[in-house]
């Protein structure tokens, strides 16, 4: 490998592999079941240029094979709703990885938890807020973050507002009262407004709820309990942990990097 900073280089796969699984802790990081952390598609051993994208998609492939991208990470992976034929359109993706020597590496919550690389650590930061505390608790990890602030609710919900349109998406917020403070803020991002988050929530006295998304009556709730939540958007809220990887691999390894756009609209 080069050992000049500004070239680019090619290094082995596995070696990829084990640094991420190691940065992110991914074999022991609990998870949903279909989400398989880790590599889930081989590519014929070596990487000279990585390509970052939310999902797993038609799109995300097609555009990391126009990159000439011999490594596709993303954040919700190639078995995200569950086992299915390969045929029809799951069978062109695949095939298109395959002749294009692309491999895939996937990674869910260990990239929503990670402190300094991760999508809730990154959102907190974007949004100029300083987490304290884990939020949004799943088996014996935190997923999100939480903290204190002492800042207006709507200009909280501007900077929201700015961020999400800048990465696909927008923001949903109810009306604010000019004078309301932001004391106490929590965050999960991606799917972060649940039953379970939502009990935290009134555990820990907190007074605005940072999301992607959440069901309608979690809008319901918020209303009747002097809460808001401000959603964000699933897509824009998971855009910064792949981006971050791939700049990171690009620092490590002297491997070209880009990242992918391709906005689901929610």
């Amino acid at each position: 490998m080069s050992k000049d900073k500004d070239s680019t280089s090619s290094v082995p796969l596995e070696t990829v592999v084990e640094y991420l699984d190691q940065l992110l802790e991914t074999s022991t990081t609990p998870d949903y079941p279909n989400a398989f952390n880790g590599l889930q598609l081989s590519n014929r051993g070596v990487v000279t240029k990585v390509a970052a994208a939310v999902d797993f998609s038609v799109k995300s492939v097609d555009a990391a094979i126009a990159e000439n991208a011999d490594l596709l990470i993303v954040h919700h992976g190639m078995f995200w709703s569950g086992v299915e034929r390969l045929v029809g359109k799951r069978y062109e993706r695949i095939q298109k990885l395959i002749d294009h020597n692309v491999a895939v590496y996937s990674s869910h919550l260990p990239l929503d938890r990670h402190p300094l690389l991760g999508n809730n650590a990154l959102l907190a930061r974007a949004l100029d807020l300083q987490p304290s505390d884990g939020f949004a608790r799943f088996d014996d990890i935190y997923i999100g973050v939480m903290g204190t602030s002492d800042v207006k609710t709507s200009a909280l919900i501007e900077r929201a507002r700015i961020f999400s349109r800048a990465n696909g998406g927008d923001v949903v917020a109810p009306p604010v009262d000019a004078d309301r403070v932001t004391r106490r803020w929590a965050m999960c991002t991606g799917g972060g407004a649940s039953t379970d988050t939502l009990r935290e929530v009134s555990e820990n006295n907190i007074d605005t709820l940072i999301v992607g998304e959440g069901p309608h009556w979690t809008a319901v709730y918020a209303a009747e309990n002097d809460l808001i939540i401000i959603y964000m958007g699933h897509y824009a809220t998971e855009t910064l942990g792949v981006y971050a990887l791939a700049d990171e691999l690009k620092r490590k390894f002297h491997v070209e990097a880009v990242n992918i756009s391709a906005p689901t609209g929610l």
